[in-house]
Formats: structure tokens, C-alpha cells, sequence
């Protein structure tokens, strides 16, 4: 048993994955500069709603299996994630909807994070699937993430206001705030 782990664990460190991938700074930009100013361009179609963010939960469990790496309460633990590195983003991490647009985190789950085991997911969810899931997934922040200061979606790396959900403070998870260091 010792020898298999031992070569497993040589494996792992050839091909440079990680037992315990840290998150990639949260000032680190996730889109490739190329296209960054087109992603903080973009801008939810949809309304901030109680019914988006259902259907952006029923897309985080189910279609788009984002619960596999990102875990069940979007903390980044999910079974599939436990060996990437770096580590799959922790949605409750307010710094982290700080720091994004919502135009960046579109641009992301539509064509994947180079660098990272994100894939893109621009053949499996629409458009429209894609907002739904990122109205969803900031709920996981509570009360410090989306919203704060009426930015749509955070400030971005450089400072300037984005976009983001103001009305969904708390949504779908009680409001439940999480007092973690940027």
C-alpha cells in the first residue's frame, strides 16, 4: 500500500499537481489580458431575481456540475477539485466578487481559466444559463459579496466600478455573512 501511494504521490509531483492547491490570488487576473476589456464589457441580461437564482442552483448541481470542484456550498472543497492546483475559487471568499466583474466570471465558465483545471462550459450551458448560474453562485458570498457599494459584479483589478447583483444580498442563503481576509 505504501509503495502505491508513494507512486501516486511521485506522479502527482512530476506532473505538477498538487495535494493541497492553494487559490490563485484573488488580484490575479482570470481572464487572458487579451481579452479582458471585452469580458468586463459584458452585462447579465437577466433580472436580479428570486426565480434566476433557482434556476442558476439547479444549474450549479445538476447540468453544470460546478459542485463537483467548486463543492456543494461553493467554499472551493468539491471531491473533484481536491487535486488541482491551483485550487478551484471559493465563491464565499467576498474578495473574490470584489475584485471580478460579472463580465469576467461570464467569460470564464463560458471558455475556462488557462492556468487553472476550469474548463470552459460554453457547449454545454447557453448564454442565458451561464447568468442564471452566476446569480447563483454569488448568493454563496452573503451579505459581502455582490452588492456592496451598488457595483454590478465587483470593482475589478484596477479599481473601476463593474456591474453586480445590488438587490441580491443574502439571497439563497439566508444572509448568512462569512468573515474571511481578502
Amino acid at each position: 500500500m505504501k509503495t502505491k501511494t508513494f507512486s501516486l504521490l511521485a506522479i502527482m509531483v512530476f506532473f505538477g499537481v498538487s495535494t493541497s492547491g492553494a487559490e490563485r490570488h484573488m488580484m490575479q487576473p482570470v481572464v487572458p489580458a487579451n481579452k479582458l476589456a471585452e469580458a468586463r464589457a459584458l452585462r447579465s441580461p437577466l433580472p436580479a431575481s428570486q426565480a434566476v437564482v433557482e434556476k442558476g442552483k439547479a444549474l450549479y448541481h445538476g447540468k453544470g456540475t460546478c459542485f463537483t470542484c467548486h463543492g456543494v456550498n461553493g467554499d472551493g472543497t468539491g471531491p473533484g477539485g481536491a487535486q488541482l492546483n491551483p485550487s478551484p475559487r471559493n465563491f464565499q471568499h467576498h474578495g473574490f466578487w470584489r475584485h471580478r466583474t460579472e463580465g469576467e466570471i461570464f467569460w470564464v465558465i463560458k471558455h475556462g481559466s488557462p492556468g487553472t483545471g476550469m474548463i470552459g462550459f460554453g457547449q454545454v450551458l447557453s448564454d442565458e444559463e451561464i447568468w442564471a448560474l452566476i446569480q447563483y453562485e454569488q448568493t454563496f458570498a452573503g451579505m459581502h459579496g455582490p452588492g456592496m457599494g451598488g457595483h454590478r459584479g465587483g470593482m475589478g483589478p484596477m479599481g473601476g466600478s463593474g456591474g453586480g447583483r445590488g438587490g441580491m444580498k443574502g439571497m439563497g442563503h439566508g444572509g448568512k455573512g462569512h468573515e474571511m481576509d481578502e
